[in-house]
């Protein structure tokens, strides 16, 4: 897909080429009139020529510069040894020493990412680094290429400067969320916008790119650089550009690893002693026959090694990865052309990831006019394995759940537990729970994401200053999941009332765009530089949703295929449909490079919205001052530069379902009426629409420093920004007389304030030896400013087991927008708080505060929490802000070093000062006796209170008291993790010419090293219900693993 920018940039491929053929002649012409000319091929470290890379003799004016094919052509004196200087854009330099004898040498540079001459993309153009004037981020792609990673959006977590990138937990193939200087909505997707090789895409999919694919990553963060996308620009955007052909010999790349997942870290668990020992606390009438018949003990089971189910279930999962590329191209054509296989065992049993995909471009010089693109991308992708996070309502029905709870014992000495799918020693009629390994290797559970790409562009050059550029595209996304429970499944089994079931969803999405824009570019008298940018665009989407469930199928041996069997119920079709309607325009001007103003202006109609609001506008305007071109920065040689940055803008969101605004009505099967005494089909209201409904809007400013030092060796880059959004599409509690819990509505306002650093260096630069470093962190302030109109706060539920009617989470004015909510942990009732009676028991002393239960149900041993309004009784008016989910800093760090044909790379990621609510503790450390009887608990809960061990820590057996969350489960998920380590090897270049090859690297590289965290969960990066209303919540997550690989990458 040919990026919309390069119309201009191709345009000045013309202009480049001549000053590189001028450059070269004068160069030859101060030459030497010698007879010895020296030539070469200049390259970078794929062996792909650089364009326009040049070569000097140290301390004399003699040059040359090479053409498009990277080779150059020097006359030097002959019968002398010099010192050549090889350098180019965007590239390290090199020197060489000639012996006099020699007439040819090669070079191969490193890339810099310290270039001020690097082009930056921005939205609908390009610029210059040192031009550019908002908040724009570019990845380092050396550094995110160094390990082996699934997509993009894994490679920049803790790579640039205010993008959080998290993810459920360590499912292979799971989204990961990115999140761009905090959350401006509160219930809708705070995503960016993607923007690819020119095409704007919501919803894309991190996996539908292969990484190997992409030549650079920008993030385009404040509101001057956004606005341009105006209604979807205001979480930020990312353009992603792909690679395409360059001028030269066709280059073949091959590019593959392969490696192993490892589990990381096991839950400790009861032993199968402590495990019979609770039960026999909870439930001694019911677990005594079980378990101690036929004369065994207790003691009997102290030598008891029991059935370990995480080893059962977890695996070193294998992971490959494959992709091979041709790429090449002459002055009239470039092309380019791919494929790649990624394939990821799941570290849990019968879970995975398998990706095919294929890319195509062609670029086309038609004639000095016109020039045409076509890029084709088709991604074929399976994701399977049960969802290990997936909210099921019931906590009993996630998988980790089952793997830890699992009892490790039978009382049946005859009977092997790994075997059966059924413990024979318990009831079945009070107790259904499966062998989890069973069921987990019968589960079949796929999703299948078919999409096709096709984007097309043509460039006409209306006259020397202005240009023309049409776009069109068209994605194809097909969807598919299927879930099959088999009778040996969790969800399928015998004793379950739906009996053997199944469950299709088919998602059809066509998304189709049109982008047409003219661009006057000229420069006035040397010093005034101006760019004009016009134009509309046209986007539609439409797509089909729909599905069925079946029961009591009859012929499980059919599988999927025979779910017309059973009991099938349709489900509802949906059929999304939305339009946008937009015109834009910007301004760049300069003035001697030194003076930098953009101003841009967008409108968007979108087809989501009644017509009276259809329309927003999204005005926004920067300004940038080069300091370190004055005069009277001059005595200051150790500056090599100095930019000062503001820009203020208006960005917008439309992300609510497409039919929002309207009210609708559904055709249900089990409702209906009688007329005539006959019964009538139903409808039912399932939407309260809102005629009111309008943009979402967010405002920012940005104040930014770019600072370089010793000829940049060190640069610093700092911004403080603030984003204001309001009227923010809320979903809403409404009254009850309009007889819908929710509605959308614009009320509410949020704000975001903080402060970005990022520090690149080149510590040490020699011969054989460089070391460079880069460190970002960000500090970000999220606050809610309002809510709906008359609340002072929004609680937010989690669903699931005894807790579906708490709320774990809240948002108060003046406060982040997610806040942990609930009672303060106070320890446990010793004896000392109760009176015993005559008969033996125990009831709390007068004064004594209860826990919320009656004041006979309390016992010593029980959970005990704070009264907060001293009425001695436990209630809703305890609860209380008990953590905070946000981080106060975020960042990460890392370390290139290089020496003669080595490199290594260090990178490390952290976050810190953030909370975490590890609700697996709530379950596993006591939990519910009503539903943990016979189940197996975290090795933690042994040390619970007990008259022998009277704690203040732990309560006993049944004392976990009401369905509150306390502050006893809010942990600190502050973390440091070595994420990367990468060793290479460069093959020389003698070896390469005897091969054949241009170059080839050998690699070893890590992730998850080592994490440094007070944690006690599986990870402290997890978020099971990702949501700005509901971070950092952890329960049955899918273990994140360390993954080793060795790879190479090869040039032929």
């Amino acid at each position: 897909m040919k990026k919309r920018f390069a119309a201009p940039a191709s345009g000045l491929f013309l202009l480049v080429c001549l000053l590189v053929t001028a450059a070269g002649v004068r160069a030859q012409e101060n030459a030497p009139r010698y007879s010895k000319t020296v030539t070469g091929l200049i390259t970078n470290a794929k062996g792909e020529p650089i364009d326009g890379a040049s070569v000097q003799v140290k301390g004399k004016k003699w040059g040359a510069i090479a053409n498009t094919n990277g080779v150059y052509n020097l006359v030097i004196p002959d019968s002398i040894n010099v010192m050549l200087i090889f350098s180019a854009t965007n590239y390290l330099s090199k020197e060489i020493r000639l012996p006099a004898q020699q007439s040819v040498m090669n070079a191969k540079l490193e890339e810099t990412a310290q270039s001020l001459e690097d082009v930056v993309v921005i939205g609908y153009g390009t610029v210059k680094k040192k031009d550019v004037t908002g908040a724009v981020a570019t990845a380092n792609m050396a550094d995110l290429k160094k390990a082996p990673v699934n997509n993009f959006a894994e490679a920049l977590a803790g790579r640039i400067s205010g993008v959080q990138v998290s993810s459920s937990d360590g499912q292979p193939g799971s989204e990961l969320q990115i999140i761009i200087r905090g959350n401006n909505s509160v219930t809708q997707d705070n995503s960016p916008l993607y923007v690819i090789d020119g095409f704007p895409v919501e919803t894309a999919s991190a996996n539908l790119i292969n990484p190997e694919e992409i030549e650079s990553i920008e993030t385009l963060k404040d509101a001057s650089a956004t606005a341009i996308y105006g209604a979807r620009g205001a979480n930020g955007v990312i353009i992603i550009t792909t690679k395409k052909g360059k001028i030269g010999a066709p280059v073949i790349t091959y590019d593959g690893w392969v490696g192993m997942h490892q589990n990381i870290k096991k839950q400790e668990l009861m032993s199968p002693y402590e495990y019979v020992k609770m039960q026999l606390e909870m439930s001694p009438v019911l677990n005594t026959p079980i378990f101690l018949n036929n004369g065994k003990t207790l003691d009997s089971y102290k030598d008891v090694k029991g059935a370990d189910w995480q080893d059962l279930i977890f695996r070193n999962g294998l992971v490959h990865s494959h992709s091979l590329a041709v790429r090449g191209g002459t002055d009239k054509t470039r092309y380019s052309l791919s494929g790649s296989l990624l394939d990821q065992e799941g570290m849990i049993i019968n879970s995975g990831f398998r990706r095919y995909q294929g890319r195509f471009s062609i670029d086309q010089t038609i004639n000095t006019k016109l020039k045409a693109g076509v890029n084709i991308n088709y991604t074929a992708y399976k994701r399977y394995g049960t969802i290990a996070a997936e909210s099921q309502g019931s906590p009993t029905a996630t998988m980790m759940y089952s793997v830890w709870g699992y009892r490790p014992v039978t009382g049946d000495s005859e009977s092997s537990l790994e075997d059966l799918l059924f413990d024979p020693s318990v009831d079945p009629n009070t107790d259904f729970r499966i062998n989890p390994v069973l069921s987990t290797k019968n589960e079949y559970n796929p999703l299948f994401n078919n999409t096709l790409i096709i984007n097309a562009y043509v460039d006409y050059k209306l006259s020397k200053y202005l240009s023309f550029r049409a776009t069109g595209g068209v994605t194809k996304t097909q969807i598919r999941r299927e879930i099959f429970n088999n009778s040996s499944t969790r969800g399928g089994h015998p004793r379950n009332n739906q009996g053997v079931n199944g469950t299709i969803t088919n998602t059809d999405l066509t998304n189709l765009l049109n982008e047409n824009t003219l661009t006057y570019n000229r420069r006035f008298n040397k010093d005034h530089n101006l760019n004009v940018l016009a134009g509309f665009t046209v986007q539609d989407i439409t797509g089909n949703i729909n599905g069925f469930t079946a029961m009591q199928v009859p012929t499980e041996a059919l599988g999927i295929k025979g779910l017309g069997q059973g009991i099938v119920t349709v489900s509802p079709t949906y059929a999304p449909a939305s339009g946008l309607l937009s015109y834009l325009g910007r301004i760049n001007y300069g003035f001697k490079s030194k003076y930098l103003l953009t101003l841009s202006f967008r409108a968007d109609g979108s087809s989501k919205f009644p017509r009276d609001n259809r329309w927003a506008y999204f005005p926004s305007g920067a300004f940038a001052w080069r300091l370190v071109d004055e005069k009277f920065m001059k005595q200051f040689d150790w500056l090599s530069d100095a930019k000062v940055r503001v820009g203020y803008g208006t960005t917008g969101n439309n992300r609510v379902n497409d039919f929002s605004a309207w009210s609708s009505l559904e055709i249900n099967p089990t409702s209906g009426y009688s007329y005539g005494n006959a019964p009538g089909q139903g409808m039912v209201p399932v939407n309260l629409g809102n005629d009111k409904l309008k943009w979402e809007t967010t405002t920012q400013s940005n104040i930014g420093l770019d600072l370089g030092f010793f000829n940049n060796r060190i640069m610093l880059t700092t911004d403080y920004y603030y984003k204001k959004t309001s009227d923010l599409l809320l979903n809403a509690t409404l009254a009850p007389s309009q007889g819908f819990l929710t509605g959308y509505k614009n009320v509410g306002k949020v704000s975001n304030e903080g402060i970005e650093f990022t520090l690149n260096t080149k510590n040490i630069q020699t011969k054989n030896f460089s070391w460079s470093s880069g460190f970002n962190i960000a500090f970000n302030r999220n606050k809610v400013l309002a809510l709906n109109d008359g609340e002072s706060s929004l609680a937010t539920r989690v669903t699931w087991g005894n807790f579906n009617s708490a709320f774990p989470y809240i948002a108060v004015p003046g406060n982040p927008i997610a806040l942990f909510y609930g009672m303060l942990f106070d320890g446990v009732y010793q004896y000392s708080d109760f009176d015993k009676t005559s008969a033996g028991t125990y009831v709390l002393k007068a004064g004594i505060t209860d826990n919320g239960l009656a004041r006979d149900k309390v016992q010593p041993g029980s959970i005990k929490f704070r009264d907060l309004n001293g009425d001695n009784h436990i209630d809703d008016k305890d609860l209380t802000i008990i953590g905070n989910p946000n981080p106060i800093h975020f960042g990460g760090f890392t370390n290139n070093f290089a020496w003669k044909n080595f490199d290594l790379n260090v990178f490390f990621q952290w976050s810190y000062g953030n909370d975490l609510l590890n609700a697996n503790r709530i379950e596993f450390e006591g939990g519910d006796p009503t539903t943990r009887n016979l189940l197996n608990m975290f090795k933690s809960f042994e040390q619970r209170w007990t008259p022998e061990n009277q704690t203040n820590d732990l309560y006993r057996v049944g004392g976990q008291g009401p369905a509150y969350y306390s502050s006893r489960t809010i942990e600190d998920g502050s973390y440091l993790r070595l994420k990367t380590v990468s060793l290479g090897y460069n093959l020389p270049d003698k070896t390469m010419k005897r091969w054949k090859m241009k170059s080839l690297r050998l690699y070893f590289a890590a992730q998850n090293l080592i994490t440094w965290t007070n944690y006690s969960g599986i990870d402290p990066e997890v978020n099971t219900r990702p949501g700005a209303l509901t971070p950092g919540f952890d329960f049955s997550p899918y273990p994140r693993t360390r993954t080793l690989t060795f790879g190479l990458n090869a040039a032929f």
